[in-house]
C-alpha cells in the first residue's frame, strides 16, 4: 500500500522525474526531511532532476 509521501511524488513527476524544487516543496508540506522524499523516491527507482544543492545525487 502506498503510503501518502510516495503518492505526493509519484503525482509531482516531470518527465518520468521528479524536479529538486518540488522535493523540497513535498518535504515542508508533509513534515519530512529532504533525506526522507530522496529515499522514498530511490525505493521508487526515480530520479530527482534539476538539483542545483547536489542533496540528490
Amino acid at each position: 500500500m502506498e503510503n501518502e509521501l510516495e503518492r505526493k511524488i509519484k503525482s509531482s513527476l516531470v518527465n518520468g522525474r521528479l524536479p529538486c524544487a518540488v522535493a523540497f516543496k513535498i518535504a515542508r508540506e508533509l513534515k519530512v526531511s529532504p533525506r526522507g522524499v530522496g529515499d522514498a523516491a530511490n525505493r521508487l527507482s526515480i530520479k530527482i532532476s534539476n538539483c542545483q544543492l547536489g542533496c540528490f545525487p
